[in-house]
């Protein structure tokens, strides 16, 4: 797969296709990252990418055509499929993550300022993308997001699949909670089905903890979760005791 990210700030950038787990996939060839300088297309002395917004008001717009040259360069025989970071995009999910993973080449278009030239969405964009309901200096940061998640569910970034159908998100659900060693740390204990080594038992109460997370901080993504009528049922007390409380 092969994503690149469309900037004013590729030094933002860089630095997380340098680093980490995605750092280690792009060395070993599981994934193809570049970061192009939106600047580098402007065609004026001064690289200037912006200009005021017609009808007035604050702030400045970037201007469709430098956008459009740099979308350009990446094109190569197939069209991308382009993703712009914008506050008036859908909610990124999981679900969108594992879809973008399937495409052959991603394009990531960072916004600032205002926004973009309202012409060049509808030319290039083939959807617009948010990662939530709140307001961010540029479009860099929202990229790095989507593409973190999106590598996440490539072949061969993750040592083993269990690395991610077992995270939050993943299954529906929240991801149960963690512990390591040692077995007592200032007096807590981890618990003891942990330690029994009774693998189906294990399961069991992962899954049963991942219901009682996911109700009391999420439960408006229950009604979407894949659960068995055992855990249907779990469920159910867990909303009869919580009720009673």
């Amino acid at each position: 797969m092969k994503i690149s990210i469309l900037t004013l700030f590729p030094e933002m950038c860089n630095a997380f296709v340098n680093e980490s787990i995605i750092g280690r996939a792009v060395k070993s060839d599981k994934v193809d990252i570049e970061c192009i300088n939106i600047r580098d297309f402007a065609n004026n002395k001064h690289n200037k990418v912006d200009d005021t917004p017609y009808g007035g008001g604050m702030g400045m717009v970037m201007a469709a055509e430098p956008i459009y040259n740099a979308y350009k360069s990446v094109v190569g025989d197939k069209k991308p499929h382009l993703v712009y970071l914008s506050p008036k995009g859908a909610t990124f999910t999981q679900k969108k993550a594992i879809e973008l993973s399937n495409c052959e080449h991603l394009v990531l278009l960072c916004g600032h300022y205002e926004g973009i030239d309202e012409r060049v969405i509808e030319e290039i964009v083939d959807e617009e993308i948010s990662i939530g309901d709140y307001v961010l200096t540029g479009g860099e940061l929202p990229a790095l997001v989507v593409a973190d998640a999106v590598c996440r569910m490539l072949p061969g970034v993750l040592s083993d699949d269990i690395c991610f159908t077992e995270e939050s998100h993943f299954s529906g659900l929240l991801e149960y909670p963690q512990y390591t060693k040692p077995a007592v740390w200032n007096g807590r204990e981890v618990p003891e089905v942990l330690l029994s080594g009774h693998h189906a038992n294990i399961e069991k109460w992962r899954r049963e903890k991942s219901i009682e997370i996911t109700l009391d901080r999420r439960p408006d993504i229950l009604e979407s979760a894949e659960l068995s009528k055992k855990e249907l049922k779990y469920l159910e007390s867990l909303k009869s005791a919580k009720h009673d409380i």
